[in-house]
């Protein structure tokens, strides 16, 4: 792929504005932009001469024929007028802007995002010239060619003067026909849809299914926010049903918990009982409050489920969530559970509650599965100081499992002592890559 200085070479030689850079991407707009500047301060002869400006002995205007090296006295193409919008010169970009502004809009729209650019210049001569420009040619603009003028005006809203090309945009997408802003939404700039969401939900543009949708599906966390708050407000325990299923139903727990929580408003709160002990701790949250604030003892729902024949993995850890010291009994029994799971959460749980009985953890150091000794190991590291070395020692063992033998030096780390080192010592040659490397890690300390 080129880079940049070769595409601003490109272009100042006159090859066609959208075969030298991706037209649909923001970054490369800025990029070309930075590249035509730095190119006429390190290369000036790369570039035509463009005499464009006021000078002290001659006065040049592109009211007039335009004496370059290159391009004789014609006018200025595509090409030509796009260098001199990123040109170093304030007066080569003021004139650019006064020449492009005269073109008819089919030549006007490939160069918007360079407008657009100008919009945040630092001189008030080229910067107020591109803002009018910009003002009038927005309403002109299709959908085919809105959404990578719209990125780069957000890509530049952050600079010092980006925020009057942002305002113009957003009034524009307040005002526009919905399939210009439909395009905007499928756009693959992240910035651009989440802008675009924040509008359409205000404008009431989008179905309640089509949000619920976009929101249960999308991977940007803040358009998942953005459509579920808009689901969310129009539910009713007429509308529930179908509006919370893809909510409730998403793979995002954000989604999942919006869900959940909207499910007191929809008239359904015994169905937050389902996600008591869901795998994310946020939904979990969600429906204790959604059963609190019905009256229902989240606490009893969950000892239900954790003596039930089949307890969900993480009702444990929802248990410890809300509950007392006094619900530890029901968590020590879970540690002997035959699923790997809800031993797992049973020992965060204990975790969570404080307090818990290294003598009855340890054991569960040589649990086969390695969540649960991941999680043993993550309870017993404040009271490293009390196992046993010897059995620590057995656990470092070659012969042992390798998350056995990760968890006793991750114990035998957070212990200390005048052994360390020479543990260390002995597994810097270990067969096992990571053991072996927290080992060096800790010599070269």
């Amino acid at each position: 792929m080129e880079d940049t200085t070769t595409q601003a070479v490109r272009l100042a030689r006159g090859a066609p504005l959208a075969s030298v850079i991706n037209t649909s991407d923001a970054t490369a707009w800025t990029g070309l932009d930075l590249a035509v500047r730095h190119l006429a301060r390190t290369r000036p002869s790369a570039l035509p001469s463009h005499a464009w400006a006021t000078g002290r002995r001659f006065r040049w205007s592109w009211d007039a024929p335009l004496p370059t090296l290159d391009l004789s006295r014609r006018a200025p193409d595509g090409s030509t007028l796009a260098v001199a919008l990123c040109h170093p010169d304030g007066r080569v970009r003021e004139a650019a802007l006064r020449r492009v502004a005269r073109l008819p809009p089919p030549d006007l729209q490939p160069l918007l995002p360079l407008v657009a650019i100008r919009c945040a210049d630092w001189s008030a001569a080229v910067r107020e010239p591109a803002r009018e420009l910009l003002r009038t040619a927005l309403p002109d603009v299709g959908a085919e060619a809105i959404a990578p003028l719209a990125a780069v005006v957000l890509r530049l809203s952050s600079r010092r003067r980006g925020e009057a090309a942002r305002s113009l945009l957003e009034a524009l997408l307040r005002e526009c026909p919905a399939s210009v802003l439909d395009a905007v939404l499928a756009s693959g700039d992240r910035a651009l849809r989440r802008t675009a969401h924040r509008i359409a939900v205000e404008r009431r543009l989008l179905s309640p299914a089509r949000l619920a949708v976009t929101a249960a599906g999308d991977p940007d966390v803040v358009v998942q926010d953005i459509c579920a708050s808009g689901v969310v407000a129009g539910v009713t325990p007429e509308t529930g049903n179908e509006r919370l299923a893809p909510l409730l139903g998403s793979k995002h727990p954000r989604v999942r918990a919006a869900g959940v929580t909207a499910l007191r408003r929809a008239g359904r709160p015994d169905e937050a009982t389902a996600f008591l002990a869901d795998r994310s701790g946020l939904v979990r949250a969600c429906a204790r409050y959604v059963l609190r604030q019905c009256g229902i003892d989240a606490v009893a729902r969950y000892a239900s489920l954790c003596s039930g024949s089949v307890v969900p993995p993480a009702a444990p850890l929802g248990l410890a969530e809300c509950g007392t010291r006094g619900d530890s009994a029901l968590l020590w029994e879970l540690t002997g559970h035959p699923h790997p799971g809800v031993r797992a959460h049973a020992v965060a749980g204990l975790r969570l509650l404080g307090g818990p009985s290294t003598a009855r953890l340890e054991p569960l150091l040589d649990d086969p599965a390695p969540g649960v000794v991941r999680e043993t190991a993550t309870t017993l590291l404040p009271w490293a100081n009390r196992l046993s070395t010897t059995d620590l020692r057995a656990r470092l063992g070659a012969d042992r499992p390798r998350h056995v033998r990760m968890a006793a030096f991750r114990l035998f780390t957070a212990r200390g002592g005048p052994e360390l080192r020479e543990i260390a010592r002995s597994l810097n040659d270990d067969a096992e890559p990571k053991l072996r490397a927290n080992a060096l890690a800790l010599l070269g300390n």
